[in-house]
């Protein structure tokens, strides 16, 4: 009888074995695929390796809606912003809070990368994606921008007069700046009102604990200094470059697009359509006319319409630009006051170092002269020394046999004493080496 294989469906994680019908039943033996995970499972895994993953997995996002301004939480990875907004992973990197990285404003075809102190965010044309944080200017953030883009919404439906009509990513942008100003705006003033007194206090008592807190203070203004300039550096930037200011007219380009495309599937309509057009295509075209004329004919209509499209664009870009360069503009105003007190605040360091240097300074050059001083008079008493060793020796001489001799020398001495002391002190007044 012949023998035919059954196979059988068992759990993956016993092996899979082909049975054959025989006499001798023989003993399954493992594969090499379950020996391989067995040994494999008696080391421990590396808890780095779990650690790398878990950083790059989904991070939470807070998404903006542009039109409605409804707020959502969004669980997204690196790859699926990086597909959603169209951006390189370089640039994902400016937000990734794991990494520090300078303040940065990029303008992409799609979408601004914003990394202004604790707003780290993607604005595009239709959303906005702030990155996820338990920071109360974060929520700031977001708050504020709802309620502006509420009061927009409630002004254009009852049909009021709009100061301002700025576009979706520009009021996001706008908002984003002005919350890291007035944030780096603060640092300073909290800086200022903790530095003053204390440099106050140091000149009157320069003690070893107030030159420790004043060097704390120094560190952190240098900090706080180059986080200022970094985002004035970036502001100034995007004001001097026309081309990044008309890359960030992220809704502009939309409907750009949009009209592109719509026009591209009707041409006609779209030449028809357009103001100020030379020649009609409303008009029959004769049926005699061969395929070539009408092809020129459309070849010109469309040459016609890119000339006035560029026209019309380039005219627009120039406003706008003109529009985003003022908005710029009174931020930058504002960081640049802020950096100003930080570089007065430092002057005030500098001054208050170099009045305690000259303190230290006069208090070391009356040391000098003390101790001038007293190593004249030791010179003096030396020379007391000198005429009581002469006097001290073993041996005869008349004068020891006066009883008035021991008086007569030591008025000598003293007088020659005084009188070389005198002459010490008269010398250094006239050298201007001490003042008497």
């Amino acid at each position: 009888m012949a023998a035919e294989p059954l196979l059988r469906r068992i759990n993956p994680s016993t092996p899979t074995h082909i049975t054959t019908s025989s006499s001798s039943p023989s003993l399954p033996r493992p594969s090499s695929s379950s020996a391989f995970n067995s040994r494999r499972s008696a080391f421990p895994s590396n808890p780095s390796t779990h650690k790398k993953r878990s950083t790059t997995g989904p991070r939470s996002w807070i998404r903006v809606d542009a039109v409605s301004g409804a707020s959502s939480i969004l669980e997204a990875d690196k790859l699926s912003i990086m597909r959603r907004c169209d951006l390189p992973a370089r640039d994902l990197r400016l937000l990734d809070p794991l990494f520090v990285y300078p303040s940065a404003i990029l303008g992409r075809e799609k979408a601004i990368v914003v990394n202004l102190e604790q707003i780290r965010c993607i604005i595009t044309a239709d959303e906005l994606l702030l990155l996820n944080s338990l920071d109360s200017y974060v929520l700031q953030y977001t708050v504020e921008l709802q309620r502006r883009m509420a009061a927009a919404a409630e002004a254009e439906a009852t049909g009021a007069e709009a100061s301002d009509r700025l576009p979706f990513e520009f009021r996001a942008l706008e908002l984003a700046l002005e919350v890291a100003c007035n944030y780096l705006d603060s640092q300073a003033a909290e800086l200022e009102i903790e530095a003053y007194p204390l440099l106050d206090e140091l000149t009157s008592k320069i003690s070893t604990l107030n030159l420790e807190r004043v060097r704390r203070l120094k560190s952190r203004l240098v900090a706080l200094t180059r986080r200022v300039q970094k985002v004035r550096e970036e502001i100034e930037h995007l004001m001097d470059d026309d081309g990044d200011m008309a890359e960030m007219y992220l809704t502009e380009k939309k409907h750009h697009m949009l009209e592109t495309s719509f026009l591209g599937d009707h041409p006609a309509f779209a030449y028809s359509s357009a103001p100020g057009a030379g020649i009609s295509v409303s008009a029959p075209v004769s049926p005699a006319s061969s395929p070539s004329d009408s092809h020129k004919l459309e070849k010109t209509l469309s040459i016609s319409r890119s000339r006035q499209d560029s026209v019309r664009s380039s005219e627009n870009a120039i406003e706008h630009i003109q529009e985003l360069e003022m908005l710029l503009e009174a931020y930058f105003v504002m960081i640049d006051s802020t950096l100003n007190k930080l570089t007065s605040l430092k002057e005030y360091i500098d001054d208050t170092e170099d009045f305690i240097n000259i303190q230290l300074d006069n208090v070391r050059n009356q040391l000098i002269q003390f101790e001038l001083l007293l190593t004249t008079a030791t010179f003096v008493v030396a020379i007391f020394g000198v005429i009581a060793g002469i006097f001290g020796m073993n041996f005869e001489i008349p004068f020891f046999q006066q009883t008035s001799a021991f008086q007569w020398v030591l008025i000598i001495s003293g007088l020659g004493g005084f009188s070389i002391f005198a002459f010490f002190l008269w010398f250094l007044k006239c050298r201007r080496l001490m003042p008497l």
